[in-house]
């Protein structure tokens, strides 16, 4: 057994620092995704159509099916130009239990709507049509909505509000916090709202955060943060809470931003239109830069046509070691994606994909695996390096990879089989079969994750590969 830990030991030294990210197609069929988002607990993945369907994605083996029917039909109710639509969409912590929703969309007028809304108690793939509207956020133009919505891990929803359009913020929205008369909803602009969807507060449908850091002050106890320009995608790390924001940039920079958990109460400031990135901007009127929170990571513009950051996620799954501690994002008009190693803040790219994919979101499953839209296909992010090179050189592949409760030794040179082993990370074998190339192998009592699966031939020879379990 020295010698086959020997050779675990050296193949993960060798694999562990390289991986080749790959795009899966894992469903199809769908038009203008901009969300994506599930249940706590469900495998369903529901998928936000910008013409205002939303879409249930429901795994099938390997891939996922859409279905037919929608889960909620909403292009009645959207302004569907520019920056426009049904954007974002958020489930209560306590879906399973209450069956709330919510959603944010711009309505026919243009202005920003965040509605609450329920589902079917007699099909859990259909929504109820009647909705509790709590916000209605008045925008000045079509571009810079934001769009995104989550639940924080303290229970409370957060709402990415844009700057309202134009260039430059100038009217200066994204620092403003004085209410106008004219039009109060304004001062939520360029902001990151905070609001209590399960307490009620005078006449609204919602209630404020004790926490709020301007709880006292009317018409703005809603404000969490200022200082963004169009926030189209943040999301919180499932496993601790911390949050990361894909600022969109004005002409030079676009920057990811990070806050720890526990998430501070003190009115943060993340600089714009004062800054951009970490460069200055326009300073005129700003407080002081040493009150203002700057971007772990951002890139510059280039040559390219536009530059719009498409924020993701943290990885938090098991299928793939190699994505650990990486924070992965998209640009709108780059065809690419990028990471951002969470120990270095440094950004690493992917060469181009082929096609026009126009990435405009990201997505997780109940497990923290990754997903990503492009055009009107639906993604999984994978990581090729699962696979040994040598293995498959003698002629053998293991199927399916990723597996459910089982898989085969393919083997196109027919060699004579010893063994067959499959060990876990820290190197326990698990199981061990003579089995003959072609037999099933069960792995049902495997829980998901990767492993080491180990072939010795009769000659003595002995080849590894990865295996992932779903």
């Amino acid at each position: 057994m020295k010698k086959l830990f020997t050779l675990f030991t050296l193949l993960f030294s060798v694999i562990g620092f390289s991986q080749t990210i790959v795009l899966q197609s894992y469903a199809t069929g769908l038009s203008s995704p901009v969300d994506i988002a599930h249940p706590a607990n469900d495998t369903r993945l529901f998928v936000v159509q910008k013409g205002g369907l939303i879409r249930i994605v429901k795994p099938v083996g390997s891939t996922g099916t859409v279905n037919a029917t929608p889960f909620l039909n909403l292009s009645t109710l959207v302004s569907n130009g520019s920056e426009q639509g049904l954007l974002g969409l958020a489930f209560h912590p306590n879906y399973a239990t209450n069956g709330f929703f919510f959603v944010n969309y711009t309505n026919t007028s243009g202005h920003t709507v965040i509605a609450k809304y329920s589902v079917s108690t007699a099909n859990p793939d259909i929504a109820n049509t009647t909705a509790t509207i709590l916000m209605t956020i008045n925008q000045p133009a079509s571009n810079h909505n934001g769009g995104c919505l989550r639940f924080g891990p303290d229970g409370f929803l957060y709402i990415g509000m844009g700057d309202g359009g134009g260039a430059g913020d100038t009217s200066n929205y994204s620092q403003n916090l004085t209410v106008s008369t004219a039009n109060p909803t304004r001062v939520y602009l360029g902001k990151m709202l905070r609001i209590d969807v399960d307490t009620t507060v005078g006449l609204l449908n919602y209630g404020y955060p004790a926490t709020n850091p301007y709880i006292t002050e009317s018409g703005k106890q809603e404000i969490w943060a200022r200082g963004l320009r169009n926030p189209w995608k943040f999301s919180f790390n499932r496993l601790n809470g911390d949050l990361w924001i894909g600022d969109v940039g004005q002409g030079a920079q676009e920057e990811i931003d990070f806050v720890a958990n526990p998430l501070p109460n003190t009115g943060l400031n993340f600089g714009w239109r004062c800054y951009e990135g970490n460069s200055t901007f326009n300073t005129a009127g700003c407080a002081a830069m040493s009150t203002m929170i700057f971007p772990i990571a951002e890139y510059a513009h280039g040559n390219e046509v536009c530059y719009s950051i498409t924020g993701g996620y943290l990885y938090t799954g098991s299928t793939y070691p190699n994505f650990t501690n990486k924070y992965f994002f998209a640009d709108y008009c780059l065809n690419r994606l990028g990471y951002v190693n969470a120990a270095t803040n440094a950004i690493t790219y992917t060469p181009n994909f082929t096609g026009n994919n126009n990435f405009t979101t990201f997505g997780e499953d109940l497990n923290g695996e990754l997903y990503v839209t492009g055009g009107s296909i639906l993604y999984k992010i994978t990581d090729s390096s699962l696979r040994n090179s040598e293995f498959e050189k003698n002629g053998f592949s293991i199927y399916p990879n990723p597996a459910k409760t089982s898989f085969s030794i393919q083997n196109t040179n027919n060699i004579t089989l010893a063994s067959v082993e499959v060990f876990d990370l820290s190197g326990k074998l698990l199981l061990k079969t003579t089995s003959n190339s072609n037999e099933e192998i069960s792995i049902a009592s495997l829980s998901s994750g990767m492993y080491l699966v180990t072939i010795q031939t009769e000659l003595g020879n002995v080849f590894s590969s990865k295996l992932v379990v779903e």
